[in-house]
């Protein structure tokens, strides 16, 4: 194991530095500096590092191969590189990391040009709103969380957090089937649509049951209470691609953004349907236990 990973380290610093990235870090250094902008965007030494890991596993094969063969520990093993936009600029910052999913599948390519695509857009919509901003504050956060990592199945959330006045999150989940390396949808675990409706309802009587045990101080917007304002709409049904993840355990969490089912200072709320109700639905119980 030591020979490996010594192996591995002269092969990472005899990485060559490609001439692009030579071109734009001189540039960036003869640049002069702005009056009113304070790091445009910067590499920490951390992020430097990353950089020219990435630059590794892309331009050699021997590198990304050792590094197979080398135990990791924990989920970062499915995500072998990444982009990480960064910016401080006087009351202005971002912070938006972008995964990408190792992996040689049709759906695994698509989910990272997705994720690259999304992820730099986030950031050139970020630098649009700081222009026509006058003055005040914003931020923009997002990442990556990692739910489930089994033998079996990955389960990841991308979350983006933008704080401009008041603070609103969306979160997006991801399954994947780690051997078939295909993405595992929700239309996909069942057998036909019913799924919605019984999903529904049982999200409708669990938060119910939520803000009746919490007396008033857990709200949703779920009728048949006392706490509940019908000025503020009804749920109604979940959506047939309804965001969703699946626990090591094998159980079905369904997942809602801020403001989607409940008032914000709710947060992100979710709740995890028995198996027993869906099993009559279930395509199979590969996934779902």
């Amino acid at each position: 194991m030591d020979d490996k990973l010594k192996k591995l380290q002269d092969q990472y610093k005899d990485v060559p530095i490609p001439d692009e990235l030579e071109m734009m870090i001189e540039k960036n250094l003869q640049r002069p500096q702005k009056k009113k902008r304070k790091l445009p965007i910067f590499l920490t030494s951390a992020a430097a590092a990353a950089v020219l890991f990435t630059v590794g596993l892309n331009t050699s094969p021997a590198m990304a191969k050792n590094l197979a063969d080398v135990p990791v520990i924990g989920p970062i093993v499915q995500v072998l590189t990444f982009t990480n936009y960064e910016m401080v600029e006087d009351e202005y910052t971002a912070d938006i990391k972008v995964p990408q999913i190792s992996g040689s599948s049709a759906d695994i390519n698509a989910l990272n040009e997705k994720y690259a695509e999304e992820g730099k857009a986030l950031y050139e919509q970020f630098k649009v709103d700081i222009e026509e901003m006058e003055a005040g504050n914003m931020s923009v956060n997002s990442g990556y969380i990692i739910e489930t990592d089994t033998d079996d199945i990955l389960s990841f959330g991308r979350y983006v957090e933008v704080i401009v006045v008041s603070r609103s999150t969306v979160m997006k989940y991801t399954t994947i089937d780690k051997k078939a390396e295909t993405v595992i949808t929700l239309p996909s675990l069942f057998k036909d649509d019913r799924y919605v409706e019984i999903i529904s309802r049982y999200v409708e009587d669990e938060l119910r049951n939520r803000m009746i045990e919490a007396n008033g101080d857990e709200m949703y917007w779920i009728g048949g209470t006392e706490w509940h304002d019908e000025s503020f709409g009804v749920f109604e049904s979940i959506s047939p691609e309804q965001n969703f993840y699946i626990t090591e355990a094998g159980k079905l969490v369904m997942s809602f953004d801020v403001y989607e089912i409940a008032p914000g200072f709710m947060g992100l709320v979710t709740v995890e349907i028995p198996t027993e109700l869906l099993q009559d639905v279930l395509m199979s119980n590969k996934y779902i236990k």
